[in-house]
């Protein structure tokens, strides 16, 4: 008898060696990749796979010249002017041939155009200084960056991750007062963006009074009264964080009930016929996502809608700005985790939840979308 009828007469194959296991073999042969590295129809191929590599390879590199970039104002000096290396080096306070380098950098990842005079601030380098918060956030990476210094014992859940104690919420649902303000400005400032894109993908027609859970400021519902004006609105949030949206130019109260609370442990306000949760679910683990979709579901009367509004996985198509940025952000604040829209829709179910929906988004890196009803 054949090894092969023995195996088959055995209830199984033959193990064979997969196309895929034969093309990383033959890929990752230095001396097969020189040779294809030679031949016209491969060779454009071959360049763009190498360019990606390397893009991984320095993405650390590239992601602190933007935030020199960044904390030195470069984008904003150069916004209506153009200057050279030595000119602008005094203004930095950086060695000309330091500030030369720094300004090539930012030309090369686009942020900076390169003339004969000099260089100034290039399309893509205006566009990141108008998008709201995102300068912040990119000054607050260094706390991020300090906890993957050690990428495998972050993976290995061994290292004290500084996120941890950026948002100690997370851990307690305690705040100090100096938190409570960095958290609420960093939210606030990058909130409206996800606003627009939640809106846009969701039709808020037949909502009378709107519920926004763990709403910071309130810039989620200032969108909303901007577009619905008219619709009763309530925000509800920690007693530390709300007191960022009682006062200064962020004050919301004259048109959103403001209600204190911790949906972790006290039940959500009944009334609301639409309770949403933007850039929630993504701080905390499937537990306390449980219990707080069970208690979205119980505030909710009949036919009432929750909207989840985050940044999700891909799932089985896995995306750069969610699976690897998002991903290991939450992985950092140690009790976070990025769900895909699939993930969330089953939390939803399994909390009573019908009629879930993904409705699309117009930017997936900023936000995705998922609804659902109560029945």
């Amino acid at each position: 008898m054949t090894a092969r009828a023995r195996d088959w007469r055995q209830g199984g194959r033959r193990p064979r060696r997969s196309f895929v296991g034969w093309r990383n073999r033959l890929l990752s042969s230095p001396s097969v990749l020189s040779r294809l590295g030679r031949l016209p129809v491969v060779r454009h191929l071959a360049r763009r796979e190498g360019e990606a590599l390397f893009a991984i390879v320095s993405g650390f590199v590239q992601s602190q010249v933007l935030a020199a970039l960044v904390e030195l104002r470069v984008l904003h000096l150069l916004m209506e002017e153009t200057a050279t290396p030595g000119a602008l080096a005094p203004r930095l306070n950086l060695p000309p041939e330091r500030c030369r380098v720094l300004l090539q950098a930012g030309a090369a990842l686009g942020l900076l155009e390169r003339t004969r005079r000099g260089y100034r601030t290039s399309r893509r380098g205006a566009a990141l200084v108008g998008v709201p918060g995102l300068e912040a956030m990119i000054r607050h990476h260094d706390v991020l960056y300090r906890d993957l210094s050690d990428p495998v014992a972050l993976f290995r859940g061994e290292s004290e991750t500084e996120l941890a104690q950026v948002w100690p919420y997370v851990l307690s649902g305690q705040m100090e007062a100096e938190d409570a303000a960095r958290y609420s400005t960093l939210m606030a400032e990058s909130q409206r963006m996800v606003a627009e894109d939640t809106l846009d993908a969701v039709s808020l027609r037949r909502v009378r009074h709107l519920m926004d859970v763990g709403g910071g400021t309130g810039a989620f519902l200032r969108e909303v009264a901007r577009r619905h004006p008219g619709m009763r609105l309530t925000l509800f949030d920690l007693p530390q964080v709300l007191e960022a949206a009682r006062g200064g130019e962020s004050d919301v109260s004259g048109e959103v009930d403001i209600v204190a609370g911790d949906f972790r442990s006290n039940p959500l306000p009944e009334g609301a016929d639409a309770i949403s949760l933007g850039r929630v679910l993504y701080d905390h683990d499937d537990r306390t996502v449980a219990a707080l979709l069970r208690r979205v579901h119980d505030a909710l009367p009949p036919g009432g809608q929750v909207i989840v509004s985050e940044p999700m996985s891909g799932g089985a198509w896995p995306e750069r700005a969610t699976d690897v940025y998002f991903a290991l952000y939450t992985l950092a604040m140690r009790t976070g985790r990025t769900r895909s829209a699939d993930e969330i829709a089953t939390h939803l179910s399994e909390a009573g939840f019908s009629s879930i929906r993904c409705p699309r988004a117009r930017r997936p890196f900023v936000t995705r979308v998922v609804t659902a009803t109560r029945a």
